[in-house]
């Protein structure tokens, strides 16, 4: 009979109704959610907030659940960088982030921080292979191995999905903060100006939103030409329609500066079994991407160019897929206590 009792106490708080957000440092991403059949995760209702427009993390969640109409028990929130003592430390959100605070915010719900990438990597098996698209070996036979999943944002992030005896082991990691290792002499000019600022320059500072700015500021700098963009969209938007030849030359830079990251990843993290590609920048430059120097850049590692032409890359469109790897990251969580 406790057997029994316990089965259907577990079971009705599987399909339980929770909150789960993907936090970056322009845009917050919250979800209803709720698991259904064979594992997968609904997004029952949604949401997404400019952050710039709110005081802080807090007050989104709590106009969300407001919205929602209240009753939530749980709260699971993927943002980049980690919590120490309940404070997150990163350089890419608008505003401080304190769990006491938004436990004080919200009161009732019990909250839990995971890494925005070691969600989204959680998120990869709830999507469906019609919802990426192939930017390089498409028809390779992948080798078995782990998988990265890497994306540019405001920041960089990366994690790799681990197979381990039937299981998915998934680990975080802080690529982004690496140092930049420029490879051709357009590159290393660029490192020379970005170093006038600080003396360590991070892969993030090239290959992210702001990173696409500092590579169209350098350029214009190079060029002698005095910068006219002011966004990472208005770069992209003006060299997607091939309107100004400093952002066109600033986009393939960043795309041959992401093939090239990917390419040292994947050996870096012996990620033989695929790279995908996550981020709020890349689906709008999908086209650009695909005709640029990527893969030649991910494939041009010397000796390793024969498995990294083995090693598949595809780009995730799904605006959701951090919320379902919140929410996924928490149902695994509660499933293995």
């Amino acid at each position: 009979m406790h057997d029994a009792l316990a089965r259907a106490t577990a079971d009705a708080a599987s399909h339980e109704r929770f909150i789960a957000a993907d936090v970056g440092g322009t845009h917050a991403r919250v979800g209803l959610v709720q698991r259904v059949a064979g594992g997968r995760v609904a997004v029952v209702d949604y949401r997404k907030y400019a952050c710039a427009d709110h005081v802080g993390l807090d007050a989104i969640l709590a106009d969300f659940i407001g919205h929602v109409g209240g009753g939530i028990r749980h709260v699971v929130i993927g943002l980049p960088g980690y919590a120490l003592d309940g404070v997150v430390i990163n350089v890419n959100l608008p505003w401080p982030v304190s769990l006491a605070d938004i436990r004080t915010r919200l009161g009732g719900p019990d909250i839990a921080l995971v890494n925005d990438f070691l969600a989204i990597a959680h998120g990869v098996p709830q999507i469906d292979a019609t919802e990426t698209i192939a930017i390089a070996n498409a028809d390779a036979a992948p080798l078995d191995g782990p998988v990265l999943v890497v994306g540019p944002g405001t920041g960089l992030g990366a994690a790799v999905r681990i197979p381990d005896r039937g299981r998915t082991i998934v680990l975080p990691t802080e690529s982004g903060q690496a140092a930049f290792a420029p490879t051709t002499e357009l590159e290393i000019e660029i490192l020379r100006l970005l170093r006038r600022k600080a003396s360590h320059v991070s892969i993030e500072q090239v290959v992210s939103g702001p990173g696409l700015m500092n590579l169209y500021a350098s350029l214009c700098a190079l060029r002698g030409e005095k910068p006219v963009h002011d966004a990472p969209a208005a770069i992209s938007e003006t060299a997607l329609r091939s309107a100004d030849s400093a952002a066109a030359q600033a986009l393939n830079v960043f795309c041959g500066l992401l093939g090239s990251v990917v390419g040292d990843l994947v050996m870096i993290l012996g990620a033989h079994g695929g790279a995908y590609l996550a981020g709020g920048i890349l689906p709008q430059i999908r086209e650009f991407l695909l005709r640029s120097d990527f893969r030649q850049r991910f494939l041009d590692k010397g000796a390793m160019r024969a498995v990294l032409e083995r090693v598949p890359v595809r780009l995730i469109e799904h605006g959701q897929l951090g919320v379902l790897g919140a929410a996924a990251w928490h149902l695994g969580r509660d499933h293995e206590r």
